[in-house]
């Protein structure tokens, strides 16, 4: 069989499944969201942390429930990271550095899971289980609740009431993110990932040379990391390593994961505004960008011109032969395209174009289907942004979902597509501008460039990934991509918030023969246009200097 052809069918299979699992799993997250009844672990929880679940809350109140609980966990994550040298289960590691503490607190608390040190040779088993894998799990609860909330601000009227932040964040976790790891982490020991709490252990005895190895719970940790979208590894190869991603049936699985609940929740969008018609658009709209991207990718990757290109079927350097390129670029575009961060290849060794299509996929704002949470209400903002523009051209005022989208919603939708590129360009031009942070460039020129512009992509979109040439250990990028993770993470939700509670408000608005029919393909085109002019307008210049110009002198 062709490696393309194996590619192509790779593909069709993970469709077919992530089809099969569409309208349950999306069902299934309506109910838990619209539910008034509390299961009797999540009583216990409320009492525990003396909150209220059926206290309806406005946007405000939804927003300080938010930060508290999040800066509450970059608190604690930091703190536990500088115990680490007393705590039991440390391996021996010594505790983590204040820079890099803050680092690692800001990206897993962010959703980020950005990674400047090597996991199995930093990270003990508390911080790992008790820390990083708890972060993985409340992380994504916190994005699901967000988008949650705008949901209920479409589909309420004449109230400011976005529902209660403690219930989301608690349901989130208890009936849906748990039940789902703990299938998955089965399923991955069954497909040969590790599951243990083994210390320091020396390997290879008889193979010529020896290396030491730590075990750990990487399976449970690995499951949350791609279901919740996530993507910090358990070891510093993250989803490359054998222990973590031993063979192409465990990697189809985890790309699987990956896109699950992403895109599930345009179902449960649907169901909850009352139209699936709707939820099917925004799908489709995920869908039309998640395929041309994955399209694409395997095209440059397949398309290498020379020897080694053609005796290895493709662009092989920094790939594992277990995937080839079809698995690897399948893995390369569901993470960038979600804010997983993940990776299972070394995405600096892509082509140059491909490299362009991993940052641009991450430039978008990582919204198809994104983030678990955080792609839908991405996908939100730009399709309030894409009626806008239709109202300009037929001069009406634009409606979406019988909501008016006036000049207070339309600047809370502008701030939240303005926040990442400031965050993304300015960093990045004042990395170029000064001296010390280029010393930490692996590469020279167009590839230099694009390492530091993928960092903060990375980093300010809340991905996580990285092209790996860049030492990114060092005070200057501890900092600033920590700042650029917490800034990237939760001022959109500022603005998200503020635009559910001003949609709340407002009183239905009836459809006439007027109004932009918002369920119909034509719709879909141009909010995928939007989205790509958008994104090409702001981005282009710097991906001219760097993918795109590496890619034409190839």
């Amino acid at each position: 069989m062709s490696p393309v052809l194996a590619g192509v069918l790779q593909l069709l299979a993970l469709i077919a499944a992530l089809a099969l699992a569409y309208r349950p799993l999306g069902d299934h997250m309506a109910r838990v969201y619209s539910s008034e009844k509390h299961l009797r672990p999540e009583r216990w929880i409320y009492k525990a942390i003396g909150a209220d679940p059926s206290a309806e809350m406005r946007w405000p109140a939804y927003l300080r429930g938010v930060l508290a609980f999040s800066a509450a966990g970059v608190l604690f994550l930091y703190l536990l990271q500088r115990a680490q040298g007393v705590l039991p289960g440390s391996l021996g590691f010594a505790a983590i550095d204040p820079d890099q503490a803050f680092n690692t607190a800001a990206s897993f608390v962010a959703n980020t899971n950005w990674q400047s040190y090597y996991g199995e040779q930093a990270m003990g088993h508390v911080v790992q289980t008790g820390g990083l894998a708890v972060q993985n799990f409340v992380s994504a609860a916190v994005g699901m609740a967000v988008a949650v909330a705008l949901v209920r601000g479409f589909a309420r009227s004449r109230t400011g009431e976005l529902g209660n932040f403690w219930s989301d964040l608690v349901r989130g976790v208890v009936r849906i993110l748990l039940p789902i790891s703990v299938i998955g982490a089965v399923l991955l020991v069954a497909m040969g990932a590790i599951q243990n709490f083994a210390g320091i252990h020396e390997v290879g005895q008889f193979t010529g040379g020896t290396q030491d190895w730590n075990g750990g719970a990487v399976a449970s940790q690995e499951v949350i990391k791609e279901l919740g979208t996530n993507g910090g590894g358990y070891f510093n190869a993250n989803s490359a390593h054998p222990f973590e991603n031993p063979n192409p049936l465990s990697n189809l699985f985890e790309i699987f994961l990956i896109l699950l609940i992403p895109f599930a929740l345009t179902r449960t969008f649907g169901r909850m505004v009352g139209s699936l018609k709707q939820g099917y658009a925004i799908l489709g709209t995920m869908a039309v960008i998640w395929l041309g991207f994955t399209a694409l990718m395997m095209w440059t990757e397949f398309a290498g011109r020379g020897p080694a290109f053609e005796i290895a079927g493709g662009a092989m350097e920094g790939k594992e032969t277990r995937f080839g390129v079809a698995g690897s670029s399948l893995f390369s575009v569901a993470t960038t395209l979600t804010s997983t961060g993940a990776v299972n290849s070394f995405h600096s060794s892509f082509t140059g174009f491909g490299g362009g299509i991993q940052l641009l996929g991450m430039q978008l704002g990582e919204i198809a289907p994104g983030g678990v949470g955080s792609g839908l209400y991405g996908m939100l903002v730009m399709a309030v942004i894409a009626v806008f523009i239709a109202g300009l051209m037929v001069g009406r005022t634009p409606e979406y979902l019988g909501k008016k989208i006036g000049t207070r919603e339309i600047k809370f939708a502008a701030c939240y597509i303005l926040v990442t590129p400031a965050l993304v360009l300015g960093f990045t031009a004042v990395a170029m501008a000064l001296p010390t942070p280029g010393n930490s460039m692996t590469n020279s020129g167009a590839h230099g460039f694009s390492e530091i512009l993928y960092a903060y992509t990375s980093g300010a979109n809340n991905n996580g990934s990285a092209f790996a040439g860049l030492n990114a250990d060092t005070q200057w990028f501890n900092s600033t991509i920590g700042i650029a993770m917490l800034l990237g993470r939760f001022l959109p939700i500022v603005f998200v918030l503020a635009l559910a509670g001003s949609l709340a408000e407002q009183k239905p608005v009836p459809e006439t023969v007027g109004t932009l029919r918002t369920d119909k393909p034509l719709y879909t085109g141009l909010l995928v246009g939007t989205i790509l002019i958008i994104t090409g307008l702001t981005y282009f210049p710097a991906l001219a200097l760097g993918p795109l110009a590496e890619g034409l002198a190839s």
